[in-house]
């Protein structure tokens, strides 16, 4: 049994998202500590020559609808809790749905592990400390 111990300022920072199903990588995300929450904000989008280079979230349905995804909060309310961050939520900008969102750090300090989930269904992805 492994064990780790997970402080704030392990989340904080930038961190490169990784598409699970694609294996690339998608987007800078700067996670910050925003009245007691942490909340994860797209710096950067990578993005090949023939997609829209500053796309908005068309499908979003909360306050980010038409919002530009380059600058949008796609993670908030994430709450420390031992050894994980939870009770946060996370938004998908490309099809604008939010899922309850749950981050842990394992062995490696420098992969962070961002699960989105509705009740059991979930995808998990992880995403890479950008020094």
């Amino acid at each position: 049994m492994l064990s780790f111990s997970l402080n704030a300022q392990d989340l904080i920072g930038k961190w490169k998202t990784i598409d699970d199903e694609t294996g690339k990588a998608k987007s800078i995300v700067e996670i910050s500590l925003q009245d007691g929450v942490y909340v994860g904000t797209i710096v950067e989008l990578f993005r090949s020559p023939e997609e829209d280079q500053d796309p908005i979230c068309n499908s979003c349905t909360d306050d980010r609808k038409d919002q530009k995804i380059k600058g949008m909060q796609i993670v908030r309310g994430m709450e420390k809790d031992d050894d994980e961050f939870k009770d946060g939520t996370i938004c998908d900008p490309k099809n604008g749905k939010i899922y309850d969102c749950k981050m842990w750090i394992e062995d490696d300090p420098n992969v962070l592990f961002v699960r989105g989930y509705v009740a059991f269904f979930f995808r998990t992805q992880e995403w890479i400390r950008v020094k």
